[in-house]
This record gives structure tokens, C-alpha cells and sequence, in this order.
């Protein structure tokens, strides 16, 4: 007799307005999965409790597909209907959920990415739009090398790596650290969000480590409450929600390159100087106008409409659409990331 399974549904919705990519999360959740949300950060500096994303359990009696029962849970949650919705990945380690502990069933989630334009939430779950490097400080290079890289995550990380008991681990430990950093000389690669992520968990620069090693010990809180500067670490989330949002932003930034997906987030019309500074509010990087401007034109991914809109102290510029016939025309329509322009 195999141990009770519970499906979960989880959905990372993202929006980006006036260069701030958002996503959607939630404090309250009336069902059986979110018990015990409120007491996940026992002991730690933030006094409210955990932001989430939406989230909730399949039902197989009423929910025809996964799908759709989870578009009814952000619809509950949230107030939102979403409209661009795409599988992520399924999360199932062992005790993600605090219940499992305690003797509860396992919680095998699927996680979800929809994409929005930025609206106003209601529904049952106090939702609220909440800027998404505030979880995930390290990944916005837009303004240069992010501070907390080389005041907190280098230092960390090189004392990690001369931990290691053996001359081989070190190295190894050395090399992860560049490649996955871009410490060293090593470049920096957008895309490797999640690896990012999963190696601060895995050296406790994450709060997250320490609450799942041992979520209601003193051990744990007084590590927390003294450890202050942890929080410059990107704000923490319920469960194993950060994950799911460092796996979003790992396979949006990937699909940018092979999928016309920026133009989920654009209106219907939009000036080239909108949709470069999209794409670089998701990639988290600055790229060099007149490539990108050459690439979604001559591309094909967009068309002029030969209207204008004035530009305060500039020219006017013209507004542009997405042109969908490139779908049939190219089997790889993405707009990339081209000549990106590290500033730091």
C-alpha cells in the first residue's frame, strides 16, 4: 500500500510594468495545503507572514485537467482569468510541505508560468503584485554588477570553496562557484537563474536552508534574527515557492531567444523602445539598442503601423505590432539577447 499523494497546483504569474517585471503572490489561501503558511518562518526577521504564489490542490472530481483547475484557483485567489499559461516543472521532494512531517501526505506540485498584463487582484487570498528581483536581488545586472554579489554572495561562496576538506572538492567547488556566478572571469549567463538559486540553498545563503533543516528549533530562529544581513539575500517565500519563481525566471529568460513570448506582455502596440526595455527588465541585463532594433525588424517579428506617438524632449516614435505570420515563417521566432552590455 503505497503512502497518500496530494497534487498541488502552483502558478508563477508574471507582468512587467514601466521596466519592473512583478509577479503575483498571495498571504492567504483557504484550503487544506496552506495550514501551515503562517508558521513557515517562525523566528525570523519579517513579521508577516510569507509571501506565496497562488496556489491550491487538484481535484479530480471536479477539475477536468490540471489546467483548469488551476486556472480556478487563481481565479479564486487572485480575481484574475489568465490567458497565456504553460507547464514549468513538477516540485516533489520529500517534506516540502510542513505537513509531511507531521505525518500528512506527500504534496507533489505542478508548477505553471502565465504571463499578464499587469491588473488589479481581488479574491480570497490577498493578493498583490510584488517586484520580482526584491526575491531574487542577484539577477537585475541592468544598473551593473548587483552589490549583493560582491559584498555578500563572493565572499560566502569563496569561504565555501576553501571549506571543502579535499584539494579536488575545492576545485570543483571553485569552478561551480565561477561558471554558475560569473565570478573569476567567468561570463555571466542569464538563464542559469535556478542554479543560482539552488547553490546559495545549498551554502545557507538562502533563509529558506535554514527553516527546512529545521523550521521550529531556536537554533534556527536565533541564526535568522542575528543574521540580518541575510535579508539583503532577496526576501524569502512559503514552502518552496522562491524555487518556483527562480525556475520561471530561468525559463522565461530561455525562451526569449526562441519563442515570441515578450509579446504576451506588450499591448497590442508598442514603440521598439518599450520592447527593448521588456525584454531587458526580464533578462535582467542591458542590450545595445540598434542590434535589437535590427534583429525584430529585418527578423520580422514586428511591423509598423506608420503611426506615431510624441516623445517628450525626442522625435516621435512609431508604433509597432507583433507580426504573427512570423510563427508559420521561422521555427525559432525569439527576439534573444542581442549584444548585451554588462556595465559592471
Amino acid at each position: 500500500m503505497y503512502p497518500p499523494v496530494i497534487i498541488g497546483l502552483n502558478a508563477v504569474i508574471v507582468a512587467v510594468t514601466k521596466e519592473t517585471p512583478l509577479i503575483l503572490t498571495v498571504k492567504r489561501a483557504e484550503h487544506s495545503l496552506a495550514r501551515q503558511l503562517s508558521q513557515t518562518f517562525t523566528g525570523a526577521p519579517w513579521n508577516e507572514s510569507p509571501d506565496a504564489i497562488p496556489f491550491g490542490p487538484f481535484d479530480p472530481s471536479s477539475d477536468r485537467t490540471l489546467e483548469l483547475g488551476l486556472r480556478r484557483w487563481v481565479r479564486d485567489q487572485t480575481g484574475l482569468e489568465l490567458g497565456y499559461v504553460e507547464q514549468l516543472y513538477t516540485f516533489g521532494n520529500r517534506n516540502r510541505d510542513p505537513s509531511e512531517v507531521e505525518g500528512g501526505p506527500r504534496v507533489v506540485s505542478v508548477a505553471y508560468l502565465a504571463l499578464e498584463r499587469e491588473g488589479q487582484p481581488s479574491g480570497t487570498a490577498g493578493a498583490h503584485w510584488r517586484e520580482w528581483y526584491l526575491f531574487l536581488p542577484w539577477e537585475d545586472w541592468r544598473g551593473g554588477r548587483p552589490e549583493v554579489i560582491e559584498k555578500h554572495i563572493e565572499p560566502a561562496l569563496d569561504r565555501w570553496v576553501k571549506s571543502a576538506p579535499e584539494i579536488q572538492a575545492r576545485k570543483e567547488r571553485r569552478e561551480r562557484s565561477d561558471i554558475i556566478f560569473g565570478l573569476k572571469g567567468a561570463p555571466w549567463v542569464p538563464e542559469r537563474v535556478l542554479e543560482r538559486y539552488e547553490l546559495l540553498y545549498e551554502v545557507d545563503l538562502a533563509v529558506e536552508s535554514s527553516r527546512d533543516r529545521s523550521p521550529q528549533s531556536e537554533e534556527s530562529a536565533k541564526f535568522l534574527e542575528q543574521s540580518s544581513w541575510i535579508q539583503s539575500l532577496g526576501r524569502p517565500m512559503a514552502l518552496d515557492h522562491r524555487r518556483m519563481v527562480a525556475t520561471a525566471l530561468g525559463r522565461l529568460r530561455g525562451k526569449l531567444k526562441y519563442r515570441p513570448v515578450v509579446f504576451e506582455l506588450l499591448p497590442s502596440e508598442f514603440t521598439l523602445l518599450q520592447l527593448q526595455r521588456l525584454v531587458e527588465a526580464l533578462a535582467g541585463v542591458r542590450l545595445h539598442k540598434q542590434n535589437l532594433r535590427r534583429l525584430v525588424e529585418t527578423g520580422g517579428l514586428v511591423e509598423g503601423t506608420a503611426r506615431y506617438v510624441s516623445k517628450t524632449g525626442g522625435r516621435p516614435a512609431e508604433l509597432f505590432r507583433f507580426r504573427r505570420d512570423v510563427l508559420r515563417e521561422r521555427p525559432a521566432p525569439g527576439v534573444g539577447l542581442p549584444g548585451v552590455r554588462h556595465s559592471g
